[in-house]
């Protein structure tokens, strides 16, 4: 089981990860000017993104997180119904370090949704 946890906890944070990616370049470009590293670099990594609407929206920043996000819930469900010590004591965190990875990438998965959820509202 727990080979099975670090195999779901890897997948998250592989969908999760080009999110991850793209919503740091948006703060690394408005850091500094973009004619300075590592500002144009990410520039260039948001113009990739927009050029690819399809790829880059639906899958890399939708349809991935969201899939991270409910194999997540999912799995934290099932993970705290069955466990009792998950729920009984504090120590069980070095025992459940793949179930904190996967509740780690499920609300980065949540928060990439969320923002753009609001950026494609606003638009």
């Amino acid at each position: 089981m727990n080979a099975i946890k670090r195999t779901i906890a890897s997948t998250e944070w592989l969908l999760v990860l080009p999110g991850s990616l793209f919503m740091a370049a948006l703060f690394i470009r408005s850091a500094q000017p973009r004619q300075y590293e590592p500002s144009h670099t990410a520039q260039r990594l948001v113009d990739w993104f927009s050029l690819r609407p399809f790829l880059a929206l639906d899958v890399f920043l939708i349809m991935m997180p969201l899939a991270a996000f409910v194999i997540g819930c999912a799995t934290l469900l099932r993970t705290w119904k069955s466990d009792g010590h998950l729920r009984q004591t504090l120590t069980a965190i070095r025992a459940h370090l793949a179930t904190l990875f996967i509740a780690g990438a499920t609300l980065a998965a949540g928060g990439i949704l969320a923002v753009v959820a609001v950026h494609m509202a606003t638009d």
